[in-house]
């Protein structure tokens, strides 16, 4: 099976910084896109960003000139590094890889969460 491991969520204060990593694990022949989501208290979950195989990544307007997401895929990991965080980025947030796992196997898999708290 394919796992995915996030790390990097915590308490920050407005204007700060956060780096999100997920990592994966497991019988793997390729990852497709990588994307990073987040859902807030009451709301539904939402797109954040997401980074192609051949790295081209897309933005939700909110976080866009923010975040930076990227991508190792040798370590097959994704990053999202979080910049002039706001309390409205307040949320749980949640990697999706697309994984080939063979010829004829392409499946979703998400990552457990990791809270981001930011105070105001």
């Amino acid at each position: 099976q394919v796992q995915l491991v996030e790390s990097g969520g915590g308490l920050v204060q407005a204007g700060g910084s956060l780096r999100l990593s997920c990592a994966a694990s497991g019988r793997i022949v390729s990852i497709g896109t990588m994307g990073w989501y987040r859902q807030a208290p009451g709301k539904q979950r939402e797109l954040v960003a997401d980074i192609t195989a051949s790295a081209t990544s897309t933005y939700a307007d909110s976080v866009k000139g923010r975040f930076t997401i990227s991508r190792d895929n040798v370590k097959k990991t994704a990053y999202l590094q979080m910049n002039s965080l706001k309390p409205e980025d307040t949320a749980v947030y949640y990697c999706k890889f697309i994984v080939r796992r063979g010829p004829m196997t392409v499946d979703d898999y998400w990552g457990q969460g990791t809270q981001v708290t930011v105070s105001s």
